[in-house]
């Protein structure tokens, strides 16, 4: 299934999402800022780090999957 996404969609997204919201702070670097505090423990803030941290995840997953797929051929 996810090799039926195309880059061309899943790296917008990524970068999207890495950056949302544009203003004052992204999201990810605060709640990565609040992890290394250890002030990282709302239910809402872990959920919106792995929100905006998803498409980065599947990007990942596909390029490894494509890297072995490539490798068996």
């Amino acid at each position: 299934m996810l090799d039926k996404i195309p880059y061309s969609i899943l790296i917008p997204i990524t970068v999207f999402m890495l950056l949302a919201p544009f203003r004052p702070m992204p999201h990810v670097i605060e709640k990565l800022i609040m992890l290394k505090q250890g002030t990282l423990s709302r239910p809402i803030d872990i959920f919106d780090l792995f929100y905006h941290l998803a498409p980065l995840i599947l990007l990942i997953v596909k390029i490894i999957l494509q890297v072995r797929a490539s490798g068996q051929a």
